[in-house]
């Protein structure tokens, strides 16, 4: 879910004020709608919300901590996991994770699909070792931030990079949750 995730960044919170409207009503609004469509649902179909800040050519489009819309995404979505985009200083701390519901998965996006750098193993264990002051480490998943190729451009990363940053994320899992 796009819309949201750019309410997490000042710059676009004010240009929605500026139009007149309420930024925290307009992801009240986004929670109510993803909850309405999901009223139907089949028991059985688990249903996983990307927060995307989007994944152009290996940019980005929003930025900011999560604070402004974790109460209410986080609270009110029906959705059984929180796919959230962690790759990154722009994405803020973890904190707001304090808001997601026990029993709700959460996937880390702590691997960049922006960039061919790997992630260090350790630097990623620590990040998913604060990331479960908030929630169990049972109910978290780590993957990639986004996709490598969101778009038909896809994003500056070699076919060999794209794997060894996927091979990583399977060594992490290994280490981290057996």
């Amino acid at each position: 879910e796009v819309g949201a995730s750019l309410l997490c960044d000042a710059e676009v919170r004010a240009g929605v004020t500026q139009r007149g409207e309420d930024p925290d009503r307009t992801v009240a609004l986004i929670a109510e709608t993803i909850n309405a469509a999901l009223a139907d649902r089949p028991k059985d179909l688990v249903v996983s919300m990307h927060t995307c800040r989007g994944n152009f050519r290996s940019r980005w489009h929003g930025q900011g901590a999560y604070d402004p819309i974790a109460e209410t995404m986080f609270g009110r979505a029906g959705v059984d996991a929180f796919f959230v985009e962690y790759d990154d200083a722009r994405s803020g701390g973890f904190e707001p994770l304090r808001y997601v519901p026990k029993g709700k998965y959460v996937v880390l996006g702590l691997i960049s699909s922006k960039t061919p750098v790997l992630e260090s193993k350790d630097e990623i264990k620590r990040r998913v070792d604060e990331a479960s002051r908030y929630v169990d480490l049972d109910h978290l998943c780590l993957s990639p931030q986004c996709g490598f190729a969101s778009t038909e451009e896809g994003n500056s990363l070699s076919e060999d990079e794209q794997w060894a940053k996927l091979a990583r994320i399977v060594e992490v899992a290994h280490d981290v949750w057996g």
